[in-house]
């Protein structure tokens, strides 16, 4: 992760692009980058969804790359440790949905109380 975000500091400095990227602007792009994500599968079976051609595989790990980046580099710009937050969401998921209760069930939390 570290190697990621020294890496997009150094291609967004030496493109002087810093001024672009404010928090507001990086969430928009982000947004943007994962309806683009939403695209490909849009109209396919679930087995479709499941089973991509090569051609439009590739497709999408280019977007996963543009929300990869967008996400690293709006967590930094926030002080955000993007991996941390993730372990954190999972934690508090953990507990909003405990397997003895929700297994095999795909409803909101709010329905299991």
């Amino acid at each position: 992760m570290e190697d990621l975000r020294e890496a997009l500091g150094t291609f967004i400095e030496e493109r002087n692009w810093e001024k672009f990227h404010s928090p507001k602007n990086l969430a928009m792009a982000l947004s943007v980058e994962v309806a683009e994500i939403v695209e490909h599968f849009q109209w396919l079976t679930e087995e479709q969804s499941q089973n991509l051609p090569p051609e439009k595989l590739a497709k999408v790990r280019e977007e996963i790359g543009d929300v990869t980046i967008y996400l690293t580099e709006l967590a930094e710009k926030l002080g955000i440790d993007p991996l941390e937050a993730a372990k954190a969401k999972l934690e508090t998921n953990s507990k909003k949905y405990p397997a003895s209760l929700v297994k095999g069930k795909a409803a909101k939390y709010t329905e299991y109380r």
